[in-house]
């Protein structure tokens, strides 16, 4: 019974992100037939970030009308809703229509703002919902939603996403005859077709249904073991009582104990601020300038580095598994290593086309380290954060949730202007190196 909850706890958290990451990874095969062109992960991140409207009417109803949402309903609602979109999105992405004077991509930006719904309020549902059972079936959650994300990058890579050829670029002369110039990037057709990578998110979210009409289905007891345990332990006290009541003062303490968060509210302030600060850097900022800080070392160092950066996400959540800690120092001094290491990725964005060690193997190991390590204790952290605020309480989760989107919200609208609006990055070409010996 454990091993079967550890997957469908899994499985639960693969549904909460995999639907927008898809979309992400699936971005250079839509471009070339939007009207929005290259400007389409700009609509997209602004639509993220409107669909935190959902996460925000789920907290403010716990905030002022406790007990009146049912997270068993509004999960089932929110996950139909996904597998519908990616069906709707498989068949329907390149239908357009006129807005003003302008042609747009009407029903790809409104599936796509229904899926970002789903998953932005997912993180105020889905955690606070694994509150049901055991601690240890949180970070099994954490694993999926790490594989939410390495999930569609390894597809993208077998369907051949982004990778580019360098051909040269062949002219005709005034006299007749052909020249040769500079290298061009030629993008290569996709081993299977769009269509076919929205119906596997579709199934991906399907099985995510499926295992929560499971979980939801399963007795209590495994959830509630070990309020079962406290219960038994307040009754034996008290028959204990009956006959020697300082024994039952002692026991009663230690359930107050139980019962009572561990940390206190300035502690929890400092947990919220890490976690939006983690979140920030590892959903919003630095994924912004992914392709910056990669791609002047090359198309091979940037798929490398997104790949094992995604395999990183579900490895430290394993290892979270084994060696958890509660200690908030411990907590702080990881965060300063994982944003340390960020700042270096960062400074290569800023650097980019021309970063240091261009032209030297060690250049490209170093970012595709960075990125690995970046993910990884940053992940590490999150999962330490989840499971401490999961020791608070219902509450704390939902709290958390909330948390996880803010932080997300504000890179994003930090990182936005920087980036599309005042151009501070400027991308490498992946065939010629334009930067002085």
């Amino acid at each position: 019974m454990a091993v079967i909850l550890h997957i469908l706890s899994c499985l639960l958290g693969l549904g909460s992100w995999i639907a927008i990451n898809g979309v992400w990874v699936e971005l250079p095969l839509l471009v070339p037939y939007t009207p929005e062109g290259w400007e389409l992960p700009a609509y997209l991140s602004l639509l993220i970030q409107f669909a935190n409207i959902g996460p925000l009417t789920v907290t403010l109803t716990h905030k002022f009308c406790p007990g009146s949402l049912r997270e068993g309903l509004v999960i089932f609602v929110i996950l139909a809703v996904g597998i519908v979109s990616c069906v709707l999105l498989a068949f329907l992405w390149q239908e357009t229509s006129w807005v003003g004077s302008s042609r747009r991509s009407t029903a790809l930006l409104c599936l796509i703002f229904f899926l970002s719904l789903v998953d932005c309020t997912s993180s105020v549902t889905f955690l606070p919902y694994m509150t049901r059972f055991h601690p240890n079936y949180l970070i099994s959650y954490f694993i999926g939603e790490g594989l939410s994300g390495l999930m569609p990058a390894l597809l993208a890579l077998a369907q051949g996403v982004g990778v580019v050829s360098c051909q040269p670029i062949n002219r005709t002369e005034p006299n007749g005859s052909y020249a040769t110039g500079n290298l061009t990037a030629v993008y290569q057709p996709a081993r299977f077709p769009t269509w076919g990578f929205f119906l596997f998110l579709a199934g991906m979210m399907g099985l995510c249904l499926i295992a929560f009409i499971i979980l939801h289905k399963m007795p209590k007891e495994p959830g509630h073991q070990e309020a079962g345990v406290n219960k038994r332990r307040k009754k034996e006290s008290w028959n204990r009582g009956v006959e020697q009541k300082p024994m039952m003062g002692e026991d009663g303490k230690e359930d107050a104990k139980k019962e009572v968060g561990k940390y206190s509210m300035w502690e929890k302030v400092f947990i919220y601020l890490i976690l939006a600060w983690v979140n920030a850097l590892t959903n919003a900022v630095l994924p912004s300038v992914q392709t910056y800080s990669c791609m002047p070392y090359g198309v091979r160092i940037y798929h490398l580095s997104a790949t094992l950066a995604s395999i990183a996400n579900p490895a430290a959540c394993g290892i979270a598994m084994y060696l958890p800690t509660r200690c908030l120092l411990t907590v702080s001094v990881l965060t300063v290593i994982g944003s340390g290491i960020g700042s270096y990725i960062m400074g290569m964005a800023v650097l980019s086309p021309c970063p240091p060690l261009l032209m030297d193997n060690i250049g490209g190991i170093l970012i595709v380290v960075a990125w690995i390590l970046f993910v990884g204790v940053l992940s590490y952290v999150k999962v330490i954060l989840g499971v401490i605020l999961r020791g608070e309480g219902h509450s704390a989760l939902v709290w958390c949730g909330a948390v996880v989107q803010l932080g997300s919200m504000l890179g994003a609208l930090t990182m936005f202007p920087l980036v599309n609006v005042y151009t501070m990055f400027q991308s490498g070409d992946p065939c010629n190196q334009r930067c002085p010996q």
